[in-house]
Parts: structure tokens; C-alpha cells; sequence
């Protein structure tokens, strides 16, 4: 594959991206990262790549832009279909895979979010209740979807481990920041020992932030957040 036929506009610490760069590192694909300083303004590559949304994480392939994390990791999947598969083949196991990726994104994510601007403490406590009840369900539902083996997609990482451990860096900087335990041995163990299994492997060991470094990052956010409330 030439250089640069392959590109990646996103940042370093955006789950969404983490979850494109896994995926073609899971394909062995080479890629060009281009980081997006999102604080600094969005660049025109980005804005004329993803007109509609203007976000990242943006996927260049042949000067061709694809957008949206989910239908980046189909599309990974479906261009280069090579094992290892991203997406279960049977098409009930595809479909719950999705299912759990779309609450994922559209319920609990949002939750991990709503814990960090929480405006006092009851709404933190609802949120974090939220952050639980999500845990709990996927803890049963790794239970059924691995059908014993290591991971959601099985034997390897696949399309909803990605979606879900791109989120561990922010669920540990809440967990940091608030000094809470959310995913541990007593609550959650198979999620657990998941995690600790898709974050030393080797398509995602090299693209996961630093907690610590995610966690100032994260505290820099909040307060810009909270600098323009008050502005308003």
C-alpha cells in the first residue's frame, strides 16, 4: 500500500479515533496520522473531509473521506477483509454487537460525559448510578456474547471490544477524578480481566492514552466547559 493512501484525522485522546486506529492496526494496514489541535481551531482537511458534522475522527482512503467511528470500523472490515474480522460473521452475533455499540455510544458514554459537568452532587450521583447500570448490563452481556472465550469477539479483539475499550481511558479518569471505583473485581470481574486483556494487546497497547495524561487533559476540558458557562 503506497504511503499516505491511508489517513487518519483525529486526536490523540478522542475514543472515537482510538477506535479507527485499532481497527487498521488489527488489519496491519499502514496509515498517516494527522492530528487535529481542536483547541487551536478545526483545519480545513477536517471541515472539507466531514462537511455535515466537522468532527473527527475522519477516515482518508484513496481521497476518499469516511466518517463516523462505527461505519469507519465497517468499512475497515468490508475494504480489508483479510483476517482477523473485525465483525461477527454470523449475522446475529453482527447484530447484537451493534446493538451494544449504539447504547454504548448513544447511553453510556454520555453518562461518563454527565458525571464530569455535573452541576452538584445529585446530579453526579445520577449519572454515576447510570455509569453502574450500564456496567452491570455489559458485565451479562460479555457472559453471553464471548461464549466463554477472552473477549466479545472471541478469541480476538472485534467490532464491540473496540467500541467499548476505547472508552476506558475516560471511564478511568472519571473513576481518578472522583475517586469512585466503577469497573473492579467485586462489581464487574469478567470486565475486568477484559480490560486488562484488550489494553496489553498489541493492535491497542500503543494507541491508548496515558491515564495520567488523559487526566489533566480531561481537567483542562472541564474547565474551559465551566469557564464558558459562566460566561453565558
Amino acid at each position: 500500500m503506497a504511503t499516505g493512501e491511508v489517513k487518519v484525522l483525529g486526536s490523540w485522546s478522542s475514543p472515537y479515533v482510538i477506535r479507527t486506529r485499532i481497527a487498521l492496526h488489527i488489519k496491519s494496514i499502514n496509515y498517516e496520522f494527522v492530528e487535529e489541535k481542536l483547541l487551536e481551531g478545526k483545519s480545513e482537511l477536517l471541515l472539507k473531509s466531514n462537511p455535515v458534522y466537522k468532527k473527527i475522527p475522519v477516515l482518508i482512503h484513496r481521497d476518499k473521506p469516511i466518517n463516523e467511528s462505527l461505519i469507519i470500523l465497517q468499512y475497515i472490515d468490508q475494504t480489508w477483509p483479510s483476517a482477523p474480522s473485525i465483525l461477527p460473521s454470523h449475522p446475529y452475533d453482527s447484530a447484537v454487537a451493534r446493538f451494544w455499540a449504539a447504547y454504548l455510544d448513544e447511553k453510556w458514554f454520555p453518562a461518563v460525559i454527565s458525571v464530569g459537568i455535573a452541576d452538584g452532587e445529585e446530579a453526579k450521583k445520577a449519572g454515576i448510578a447510570q455509569l453502574e447500570e450500564g456496567l452491570a448490563l455489559m458485565e451479562e452481556a460479555f457472559g453471553k456474547c464471548t461464549k466463554g472465550k477472552g473477549f466479545f469477539g472471541g478469541d480476538e479483539i472485534g467490532f464491540l471490544d473496540i467500541a467499548f475499550g476505547s472508552f476506558l481511558g475516560g471511564l478511568r479518569v472519571t473513576e481518578k477524578i472522583n475517586g469512585i471505583s466503577l469497573m473492579d473485581e467485586a462489581k464487574t470481574p469478567a470486565l475486568v480481566n477484559w480490560a486488562e486483556r484488550f489494553c496489553c494487546h498489541a493492535a491497542v497497547k500503543d494507541v491508548m492514552p496515558d491515564v495520567d495524561e488523559l487526566t489533566e487533559f480531561g481537567k483542562m476540558l472541564l474547565a474551559r466547559i465551566r469557564a464558558a458557562a459562566e460566561i453565558h
